[in-house]
Order: C-alpha cells, then sequence, then structure tokens
C-alpha cells in the first residue's frame, strides 16, 4: 500500500513558484515521495544503497565462514563502488562473481519495486521510468538497472527503464531551474542551486544558456560544492543548514567573478514530502537533526542568512530531490507523455509527472 503525501486541494501554480507545487510550467507532479509498503516492509528499503550493502553481504557471509571470501576481511559498506566495479571488469574471478551475484540480486529486487509503483493508481500508464540517484553514478549501479530493464522486458512489462542522462550529482541541480516560470529567469545568466541528501549535500552554480536553448536544455553545473555531511559525527540540523549557506555564499562570489548575471534565486533539492510554506511535513529522517519540526523552514533560513543577491532579496524556492532531478528529465521526455523517476541513493526516492499540454 502506498501513500501518495498531501491531499490538500491542488491550485494554478504555473506562473509563480511555489514550495512542492504539483502544476509546474511543463509538467504536472503526480504524486512524489510515495511510502510503499507490504508484509516484508518497505519498498524503499530494498532498493536502496543500504540494501546492495546487505545483499552482498549475505552472499558474502558463507564464504567469511569457510574461510574463503574472495573479497577479503574489509566489510562491505566500506568497500568502494568503484572498487566493485573494477572487480566486475578484471579483478579476480571469483570476487568478480561475488559482485554479480549482488548486482543480479539486486536487480530482482528492484524490478519487483518497479513493479509495485505501476500497480498505484497514481502510477497507472507510466510509459517510461528514469533512474537516477548515487547509486546509478557507478558501474555495479548501471549493471543492475540495466538487469532489471531486461527482467522486465522478458517478462513482458510495457515499460522503459532509462538512465538519468545527466550526471547524478548535478542533475537535481539543474532541475531546479524547472521550477520556475521562463520570465523569471529571463535576461539571466545563471541561478544558485542545492541538493541536500541524506549523506551529502551538493550546491551549484546553474548556468542556464538560454541564449542556446530556451527549454533549459543546454542548462549545465558551472561550478560545483561538495559537502559529505555523513562523515562528520552528530552533525547538527543548523549547523548543516549554516555550512549551506556559506557554500551558497562562496558560489555567489564565484559568478560575480565570471561576471555572470545571478539571478537572485536559490533552488532547492530536499527529501520529503514539502508544503506549500516551504516546511517539509515528513520523509527527512536521514538528514542529520530534525528537519520535520513546526518550528523549522528551510527557505526561510537560507533567506534569513543569505538575504540579498546581487542588488535583489533572495527568492528561495524548494522541492523533492526526486521531483527536481526528474524536471532535469524534461528535455529527454519528449516521446512520452507519462513517466517517472526513481532515485537510488540513502533512500529511495520517487516521483510522476505527466506533460502538460502547451498552452495556446
Amino acid at each position: 500500500m502506498g501513500k501518495t503525501g498531501p491531499s490538500r486541494p491542488l491550485t494554478d501554480q504555473s506562473t509563480l513558484p511555489t514550495h512542492g507545487a504539483r502544476t509546474l510550467t511543463a509538467v504536472e507532479v503526480d504524486s512524489y515521495s510515495v511510502e510503499l509498503a507490504d508484509d516484508e516492509g518497505f519498498a524503499g528499503d530494498k532498493a536502496n544503497k543500504g540494501a546492495f550493502v546487505r545483499i552482498l553481504d549475505e552472499i558474502r557471509k558463507p564464504l567469511r565462514e569457510a574461510g574463503e571470501d574472495p573479497l577479503g576481511s574489509k566489510p562491505s559498506a566500506q568497500i568502494s563502488r568503484k572498487k566493485l566495479g573494477a572487480l566486475l571488469a578484471k579483478g579476480d574471478p571469483e570476487a568478480g562473481a561475488v559482485v554479480q551475484s549482488a548486482v543480479e540480486d539486486f536487480a530482482q529486487q528492484l524490478q519487483k519495486v518497479i513493479r509495485q509503483f505501476l500497480k498505484l493508481k497514481v502510477w497507472r500508464d507510466t510509459q517510461c521510468i528514469v533512474v537516477g540517484g548515487g547509486f546509478r553514478a557507478s558501474r555495479v549501479g548501471e549493471l543492475a538497472i540495466a538487469r532489471a530493464r531486461i527482467i522486465l522486458k522478458t517478462e513482458n512489462v510495457q515499460i522503459e527503464l532509462q538512465l538519468i542522462h545527466n550526471d547524478p550529482d548535478e542533475a537535481a541541480l539543474i532541475g531546479t531551474a524547472y521550477l520556475l516560470p521562463a520570465w523569471m529567469v529571463d535576461g539571466y545568466d545563471a541561478i544558485l542551486a542545492a541538493d541536500i541528501g541524506g549523506t551529502n549535500i551538493r550546491a551549484g552554480i546553474v548556468e542556464l544558456n538560454l541564449s542556446k536553448a530556451k527549454n533549459l536544455s543546454k542548462a549545465r553545473v558551472l561550478e560545483l560544492k561538495h559537502w559529505c555531511h555523513d562523515d562528520e559525527a552528530e552533525i547538527k540540523r543548523d549547523d548543516a543548514v549554516e555550512r549551506l549557506v556559506q557554500m551558497l555564499t562562496g558560489l555567489a562570489s564565484e559568478a560575480k567573478k565570471r561576471a555572470l548575471r545571478l539571478a537572485p534565486i536559490v533552488g532547492i533539492g530536499c527529501p520529503g514530502t514539502i508544503r506549500e510554506d516551504g516546511s517539509i511535513e515528513r520523509g527527512a529522517h536521514n538528514l542529520p537533526g530534525n528537519w520535520e519540526s513546526d518550528n523549522f523552514n528551510l527557505p526561510r533560513a537560507i533567506r534569513d542568512q543569505l538575504p540579498r543577491i546581487a542588488e535583489h532579496e533572495t527568492l528561495v524556492v524548494m522541492h523533492n530531490d526526486a521531483v527536481v532531478q526528474g524536471l532535469s528529465e524534461i528535455p529527454y521526455m519528449a516521446d512520452f507523455q507519462r513517466w517517472g523517476i526513481l532515485t537510488i541513493g540513502t533512500g529511495l526516492g520517487n516521483a510522476r509527472f505527466s506533460v502538460r499540454p502547451k498552452p495556446k
């Protein structure tokens, strides 16, 4: 059974940016941050980075007990996905076989989760699913996703499964530009954007390149700052926000050095269900501290610490992180009317979109 987030009435939000908006310039956000559950627990726990580590551990367990683990003594969680990918490509055959087994088992779980999503009313008639998130950035992730696609095809499940086109570290930053109506960025070169995750926080300058493509298909991340907050013990929420503001402030200075016309806008992707006032209703449990408190509002906190960009007051617009990753795919979805995204990272993010008719 899945929950689809708040059931408040939807209003026409296509002319002004609104936190967590369901109606955007190019698409309707049909659903996001669905919590799928069955008798075995939440679907997100079966198809995230932690699930792959658990699968690899289970495969290695009997080998370790027999003293024949080809991956050695290092815990699975401490073996980088880059290392695992290298073992698949040219490592010891037995080590590669262990990793390949984990890829196969994860692919089987992923395709089952996809089937669960496709049974939901709000995901009905989905034609394409794009897979993003940090796991997609690795070779083992790409292979697992490709294998899930093959399983679905051989079992005659009518869905196109694709890898996200932009760099997974940059897709959400680029996607925030689609939260804005065209007139709001007309005449500017770039915006600031941030992607907040359960392990990392990334912020960047998104160059819009509107002179090359009005539909933002040429937008790119010009400068990127990255902070792995998961490496720091007991990091507090307010400390994380302060660090994020420092990153954004540094990027604003960098944009000025590059003589970029920076729009006074910060686009934010953040886990959870986002209310219209910018507070987080649920789903932010992987972030440091309590981000769902009634006394905390991230857009307001950023604006209070970064009140002006260039000569204008700062506008902060926030949406779910899977939504903004999905929005970065708009230029590539011309052949589909209804499509979705799954982001495989610390959790399993999700969103479903329908293309809006072009205004006459």
